[in-house]
């Protein structure tokens, strides 16, 4: 509490609090919305293996790499207990997921935040995002380049003391552009939380409902509840979720217990508020930056937002200087409010429209113009190992375990009784996407094939149509290139 902060209200004195039993909490997955089906927020990115929240096997062109980003609706449509691939997550979101969504824990491998892991070919590190309970960004690294996929995030300048963003050249950046454009602008959370702590100041006699999703928006209620001093009252299936997120003991599932109440956002409405306001006085608060009709003059609207101002994102656009900037939210735009801070380096691009510009900045070029792919293979095998962590399966690596003695491999966040089940097939279908296998630290001839064939087939078809055979063996000799030089 600050030196000005008010003392509690007198709203009656707030009951011992009472046993609560915890209950299964069930596979919902919020609501963005009366009822209506989120979009899909995810997507494929070209030239890689990788697929982003995206959970469309039937649209994924081949990737075979997946990851989500945080367990909002939006980024999770189409993913559910039928899932049966390896799925890449933060360990708390990976709790949420099983959880929510069932889906099976032989299939979610938690990686830790703020380390590097080698996943099949692919280098990633996961970054907290900033947006909610388990958010993250990805960087990922491999012969395609290097990629910062943002997922939704909410941009501090401590982000810029971030180890592996630090000087980092990034060829594409994958931005939250939800707030993008100049008229968006957003406080910080801290100082939106103390508007919400004055208009509640501002309605002494009143109690207050606050609306929020199915997740986030959790600081602001434990801020509140900690200002004064009263207990947040929410569903049973909600208090579940706040001590699986292991948040301060602000929460209750006992009615009448505290004069903050937590509710789903979309049962803020007319009706409803009529009805409170016949029990008791209440304000109901929104804390949004989206527009949003109101339509209660007790209905009050308060700028807290998850997501990035547009002030922030020119700060991390212009402190990052990416190569290219591709928005997440489908059919938004924002690349030239920001051109002038995209970086003129040469950018390792997805497909091979040009391919004198696919070499990464700072790569030395060829000793010798006319090498041969064959000799280009050879320094590849040699330079072109992933770094960091290798995310390791216990399918494999079952006869020399020695090899691995100096790499921290994460512990496989399975249930027993689950896998006798659900991964007969684990076995044959790592194998066959290279997902954590003992040859993740050491590239093979096999894989450097297949990657470029991936490549090729991820190539549109109106730019295939344009390479000639002496265009593609071209090709096939740049493809080396970058991988000796990487």
């Amino acid at each position: 509490r600050g030196p000005d902060a008010a003392p509690p209200l007198a709203r009656g004195p707030v009951p011992p609090r009472a046993t609560r039993a915890c209950v299964a909490l069930p596979a919902k997955t919020g609501v963005r919305g009366a009822g209506s089906r989120p979009a899909m927020s995810g997507t494929v990115l070209p030239g890689t293996p990788i697929a982003v929240d995206f959970w469309s096997l039937r649209r994924a062109a081949g990737a075979r790499l997946f990851f989500l980003s945080h367990m909002h609706s939006d980024h999770t449509v189409g993913l559910s207990s039928t899932w049966s691939r390896p799925l890449y997550c933060s360990p708390l979101t990976a709790r949420l997921l099983h959880r929510r969504l069932q889906v099976p824990m032989c299939w979610i491998r938690p990686l830790e935040v703020g380390q590097s892991h080698v996943v099949g070919e692919v280098t990633v590190t996961l970054i907290d995002s900033n947006h909610c309970p388990g958010s993250v960004m990805f960087l990922f690294e491999g012969t395609f380049g290097t990629i910062l996929y943002t997922g939704d995030f909410r941009y501090t300048s401590a982000m810029q003391r971030e180890p592996a963003l630090r000087g980092r050249h990034i060829d594409r950046l994958y931005l939250d552009n939800t707030h993008c454009h100049p008229q968006r602008a957003l406080p910080s959370r801290a100082l939106a939380t103390r508007q919400a702590a004055r208009l509640i100041r501002a309605h002494p006699q009143h109690h207050v409902v606050i609306g929020v999703y199915t997740l986030g928006k959790e600081t602001l209620l434990v801020d509140l509840a900690l200002e004064f001093s009263t207990w947040v009252v929410v569903s049973p299936w909600r208090l579940e979720q706040m001590r699986l997120l292991e948040l301060p003991d602000v929460f209750t599932a006992e009615e009448g217990a505290g004069w903050i109440r937590a509710v789903d956002v979309a049962e803020i409405r007319w009706d409803t508020l009529v009805t409170w306001n016949a029990l008791r006085p209440t304000i109901a608060i929104i804390p949004t930056g989206r527009p949003v009709k109101v339509t209660h003059p007790n209905i009050h609207l308060i700028p807290y937002s998850d997501h990035s101002s547009f002030a922030e994102l020119r700060e991390f656009v212009k402190w990052l200087k990416p190569c290219s900037i591709i928005p997440i939210v489908k059919g938004g735009m924002c690349q030239g409010y920001f051109q002038e801070y995209l970086s003129s380096a040469p950018q390792v691009l997805p497909d091979f429209k040009d391919t004198k510009s696919v070499q990464e900045s700072g790569q030395r070029p060829s000793q010798r113009r006319g090498q041969k792919p064959t000799s280009l293979w050879k320094r590849a095998l040699q330079s072109s190992a992933p770094r960091g962590v290798v995310y390791e399966s216990p399918e494999k690596n079952t006869e020399k375990p020695e090899v691995f003695t100096d790499v921290k491999v994460p512990q496989h966040y399975c249930e027993p009784a689950l896998c006798s089940t659900c991964c007969r097939g684990d076995k044959e279908e790592l194998s066959g996407e290279q997902v954590g296998t003992a040859g993740a630290a050491s590239v093979s001839s096999e894989h450097l094939a297949t990657g470029f064939a991936e490549q090729y087939l991820l190539t549109p078809l109106n730019v295939l149509k344009q390479n000639s055979s002496q265009v593609f063996d071209q090709l096939v000799e740049d493809f080396f290139q970058k991988g000796g030089t990487s």
